[in-house]
């Protein structure tokens, strides 16, 4: 108990805190039965008197119940509401006994002004979005919260469980006081990407649970402390199939605290005080004797060679389990990345919208397909990719209604169509001459209700027409600022190098994943020692790595898959062996087996962008909680062991579709412009 509390700035705001803070959460929820008020409100008080000033509630906790208590015991003393940090959040609502996620304005402002009451206040010194609603962009959310700020009935602006890209997005309406976010010895992914973002922009950093929701007082122990009705009981790394792993750190951990003269907790909570002093965690406790011996943390001091050394053994693999019951499907944030060398950035993962309007079966109603685009721009998906071949024409039109439909919408986006594939007298033809190309561009804009388009690709390459013309005029339209930049799908090598040395491609887009991976003797080493990025579609197998081969079963009329080869009865028993096989190693990592397979290209490296299709929210989810799933390298050569040309029977396409393989181009000097 010796430590003093001393006080930090909590970001570049203004706002100053006790350098430890109190969750109050438990008091009232989550951890079994509400605990008695006066007895949590002496501990509220003996935690004021102490110096730790800074407390943290929510309007979900109880819900409403642990505002109350907060309220009562400010007013239970003179002067306290003068001595402390406030921080309440907002977001999390549960209707009809289900739980929603909501920031649209007049939810933020019925939340503030229910919570001001309940808290017996005027204003809040801290107020955070609890969760994001990925329905309402965020600048939205925030434009409402500003108003509050304006009126006086918030001081400070939080984020809680926010990706680094809606962090910045907010951040640019109204400068973000803290972030709140869990870290602790055994969850240290946001030391990642969002760590980094709050510093760079000058956000402070509120950890929560950084005991590990009391992993660290008692290891797997704690179980057997669980009262009826602690949450703890269901979360995934405090199940017995998980616990005994993790118990591993939890001893090496004690350890070390034996040598440090300190409890487990201590350490743990030391290591948190350690990363910065824009740092303020705010562990949670119901009983005085456990505050006191974590106020006693902030008196533990570590050596560089002892925080290497906690590091070194908090890592990834030690801990099974997600920190959630489903965390994949929504946790991941979805980062940025330079696609390519010539300046255009996108979100690490894409969406191809193919599927909303043909080729997977009839096309998709209009307005469930916009709400899809809506709820992928929102998560943080902007990469969007389209063709004019797509309906034909109609997945275009789809685009540019559903980027219409949101104020700003088209300024958050990365926009990719296609041309060179048409029908004529219903036969494809294969097109790059300079006359079409610029009709084609112009199609597409006025389909899209653009005045240009972020990325052009040539679809497929016209072999009639010498590649270097076709880029000519590519290049025109760049200069005539219709489109930003130049992409090649399904080129050769060669046909790569001639297009790139007219014009800088940023982008070749082709099939890779792990049962397509031709590409990786001759596209993908060109495209690298080019600077050109690389895009990935289908890179679930066209969805054979959701569910192997009982994909076919599902199948509607019209879809073009039945045709496939790889689908066809003589190639699908085979096939299945390597469906299997990924199956085995999704189940030891916990995730799907369709997010393993995403998982294992977005590892290809940095200048890789999936772009998986879907056309519904749920499998949407599913796809950016690959983002979330990480693989050594021992897992990546596991899977490259399984995933060789032998484990498919099949060809990609049947019939005479144009690949990379058959891409070459006549040489320049064969033209003749007409």
């Amino acid at each position: 108990m010796a430590a003093a509390v001393k006080r930090i700035k909590l970001g570049s705001q203004g706002l100053e805190v006790s350098a430890q803070g109190l969750g109050c959460m438990g008091m009232s929820a989550f951890y079994g039965p509400p605990k008695p008020e006066s007895d949590m409100i002496a501990l509220i008080h003996h935690a004021i008197d102490t110096g730790v000033t800074f407390l943290d509630t929510s309007d979900m906790y109880g819900p409403h119940t642990n505002e109350i208590l907060l309220g009562k015991a400010l007013k239970a003393g003179s002067g306290l509401r003068e001595n402390v940090e406030l921080a309440t959040k907002f977001g999390i609502n549960f209707q009809d006994g289900k739980r929603e996620i909501r920031g649209d304005p007049a939810f933020v402002r019925a939340a503030c002004e229910a919570s001001l009451k309940r808290l017996q206040l005027d204003c809040v010194d801290l107020y955070y979005q609890h969760r994001i609603d990925t329905n309402v962009p965020i600048e939205v959310t925030m434009g409402e919260l500003k108003k509050l700020v304006e009126e006086g009935k918030i001081k400070h602006i939080g984020l809680s469980e926010a990706s680094a890209s809606t962090i910045r997005r907010a951040h640019a309406v109204h400068p973000v006081t803290a972030v709140q976010l869990e870290w602790s010895l055994w969850s240290r992914d946001v030391e990642e990407e969002i760590v980094p973002t709050c510093r760079e922009l000058g956000i402070g950093i509120v950890a929560y649970s950084p005991l590990g929701r009391g992993f660290f007082s008692s290891g797997p122990k704690l179980v057997e402390s669980f009262s009826e009705g602690d949450f703890r009981k269901h979360l995934p790394r405090f199940q017995p199939e998980n616990l005994d792993h993790n118990r591993q750190l939890f001893e090496r951990v004690n350890e070390i605290a034996a040598r440090k003269q300190c409890t487990p907790s201590q350490l743990a909570l030391a290591w948190v005080h350690h990363q910065g002093d824009d740092v303020c965690p705010i562990p949670g406790t119901t009983r005085i004797e456990n505050f006191n011996q974590n106020v006693g943390a902030l008196s533990v001091k570590l050596t560089q060679e002892e925080m290497a050394e906690l590091e070194s053994i908090a890592t990834a693999d030690a801990i099974k389990g997600d920190r959630y019951d489903g965390e994949k499907e929504m946790a991941a944030a979805v980062k940025r990345i330079k696609l390519g060398s010539q300046g255009l950035e996108v979100s690490a993962q894409g969406l191809g919208c193919m599927g909303m309007s043909i080729a997977y079966g009839p096309p998709k109603p209009e307005s469930d397909m916009i709400a899809l685009i809506h709820h992928a721009i929102d998560t943080g998906v902007t990469f969007l990719d389209t063709s004019d071949l797509y309906g034909p024409h109609t997945n275009e039109i789809l685009l540019g209604k559903a980027l219409k439909a949101g104020s700003g919408l088209r300024e958050k986006v990365e926009l990719a169509t296609k041309f060179g594939i048409r029908f004529q007298d219903g036969k494809m033809e294969i097109q790059g001459d300079p006359a079409y190309v610029r009709a084609a561009c112009e199609a597409s804009l006025k389909r899209l209700q653009l005045d240009c388009v972020d990325l052009y690709y040539q679809h497929r390459i016209d072999t009639s027409v010498p590649i270097e013309v076709t880029m000519g005029e590519l290049k025109k339209l760049v200069e005539e600022g219709k489109i930003n930049y130049i992409g090649l799908s399904e080129a050769s090598a060669s046909t790569i190098r001639r297009a790139h040395a007219v014009h800088p491609l940023t982008a070749v887009q082709l099939e890779w994943s792990l049962w397509s991976r031709d590409v990786e003797e001759e596209i993908v080493p060109t495209c690298r020692e080019l600077g050109i990025g690389i895009v990935a579609y289908s890179p679930l197998g066209r969805g054979f790595f959701s569910l192997g081969p009982k994909l076919i079963e599902s199948l509607s009329e019209g879809d073009f898959r039945k045709r496939l080869p790889r689908f066809q009865p003589e190639n699908l028993d085979h096939n299945r062996q390597l469906f299997e096989r990924v199956n085995e190693i999704a189940a030891r990592k916990q995730c799907t087996p369709s997010q393993l397979a995403l998982a294992w290209v977005h590892h290809q490296g940095d200048d890789v962008c999936p772009i998986p299709g879907t056309t519904r929210i749920e499998n949407f989810n599913q796809n950016v909680g690959a983002l979330s799933v990480k693989l050594t390298q021992e897992e990546m050569a596991e899977l490259e062991s399984i995933a060789t040309a032998d484990a498919v029977k099949g060809d990609r396409y049947g019939g005479s579709i144009s690949t990379h393989k058959n891409s070459e181009t006549p040489p320049l000097s064969s033209w003749k412009a007409t």
